[in-house]
């Protein structure tokens, strides 16, 4: 099953002369990239839904820490290279 993860943005990156907006998401201490196309007004410091490589939805702090607690709970945070014990997003 694919599941879209909570991720806190770290940083932000305009491509291909501002055309393109990528984004560097935390998702508990694990950095990838996302795309902001689907969430252009997304900033830095906002938490985000990724699903494949793509923000599809900006979510408060308080949704995104019970999502990776459920998902610690269940045991597949260990998929994301997931060790802190409180299952916190730094």
């Amino acid at each position: 099953m694919c599941l879209a993860i909570p991720g806190k943005i770290v940083s932000i990156e305009d491509r291909f002369e501002g055309l393109f907006r990528m984004a560097r998401v935390s998702f508990g201490g694990i950095v990838k990239e996302a795309s902001l196309e689907m969430v252009p007004q997304a900033a830095v410091g906002d938490y985000v839904l990724v699903h494949v490589g793509v923000a599809i939805s900006l979510v408060d702090e308080e949704e995104a820490m019970k999502t990776f607690q459920y998902l610690k709970e269940i045991g597949d945070l260990e998929e994301l290279g997931q060790t802190d014990d409180q299952g916190a997003i730094p």
